[in-house]
């Protein structure tokens, strides 16, 4: 039995403490720390059967029991507790992104060449069940060549402004994910972005120096072309849909919702909206994704998410940034690292 350490006791930290220890087998969470620790997070802890709660994350990191750690701590975090916990011998989980500043990422790298833990890159939506069926579609051939890939990508509702003023931006918070699918679906390489984005959600957004709606055009070294559209409020819910067109055919998946059942009367024809958010669309893809991850190391194997592709998700999203303020396409060559 893998023994698990969690850094970070925030959203997303809980989500992973809740899916090991409901979903995953083999795995079981040891400690968790979080430097706001409190009450409430002790008592959460409890019931779920995490025995260890500490305020300093370097106590995780000194457990010799610790098998692996889970970085679920703020972003500007990440690369740094990813350097200690490699050189302390940890397999690590990070969240994505490894850092918004892709120096740092490469000193992670640099790291991970000297060391034989496993490090894997937190983007979930690989390990869903609608976007694998489309990765396994285009992989087997069905559609023939992909010519175009269109993603939707859509929050119910925006970040409160605090977070908006660190989070990188809309395209190395939001769109990041979308950019890895972009890689994921079309098992193809980007080479050149073109984003637009407006404010027309809330001027606050602006203010605060980032935009809460985009289209990114993406060019793949294929030859295929991408297309992702995102806004930060979708007033029907999580919109979360894909479609590959190729020469043969062509693979969609719609929204998750509660039920497929279809109300037709005199009066319309009405079904269920989306499920709300991220932590009903995507727990199952939360569990998965650890669960290949303690595969990993257990039987020696790569890892399904590595820190190159997290550094390229970041590549085209500083990439997509650049083509924002510039009015103009970027080639990925462009961005220097």
């Amino acid at each position: 039995m893998l023994k698990i350490g969690i850094i970070g006791a925030g959203r997303i930290g809980k989500v992973h403490g809740e899916s090991i220890t409901k979903y995953v087998k083999n795995a079981e969470v040891k400690a968790i720390a979080d430097v706001f620790l409190n009450e409430a997070t002790e008592e959460w802890a409890k019931d779920m059967g995490i025995p260890n709660t500490y305020k300093d994350y370097k106590k995780i990191l000194e457990d010799d029991e610790i098998d692996a750690v889970l970085i679920c701590s703020s972003t500007d975090t990440h690369s740094k507790i990813s350097i200690e916990a490699i050189r302390a011998g940890k397999n690590v989980f990070c969240e994505k992104p490894i850092d918004h500043d892709l120096s740092r990422i490469k000193e992670v790298i640099d790291e991970l060449k000297k060391s034989k833990v496993k490090y894997q890159v937190g983007f979930n939506r690989r390990f869903d069940h609608n976007f694998k069926a489309v990765r396994s579609a285009v992989a087997k051939g069905k559609i023939g060549e992909p010519h175009i890939l269109k993603i939707t990508s859509r929050d119910p509702e925006p970040p409160s402004i605090d977070y908006v003023k660190v989070s990188g931006g809309i395209f190395l918070d939001m769109t990041i994910h979308d950019f890895d699918m972009v890689r994921y679906l079309l098992d193809s390489e980007v080479v050149e972005v073109y984003a637009s984005g407006n404010v027309l959600i809330d001027n606050a957004i602006g203010k605060a120096g980032d935009i809460d709606t985009a289209i990114v055009t993406l060019k793949m070294k294929s030859g295929a072309l991408a297309v992702i559209d995102n806004s930060r409020k979708a007033a029907y819910g999580y919109d979360q849909r894909a479609e590959v067109f190729g020469s043969l055919g062509q693979v969609s998946v719609e929204n998750d919702s509660n039920s497929s059942a279809v109300i037709s009367t005199k009066d319309g024809v009405t079904g269920e909206k989306p499920l709300f958010f991220f932590l009903e669309r995507y727990m199952q893809a939360y569990a998965q994704e650890i669960s290949e991850f303690i595969d990993a190391i257990v039987n020696d194997t790569e890892v399904p998410v590595n820190a190159d592709d997290g550094l390229k998700a970041v590549l085209i999203g500083e990439a997509a940034t650049k083509s924002l303020k510039a009015n103009r396409p970027v080639k990925i060559s462009e961005i220097e690292y």
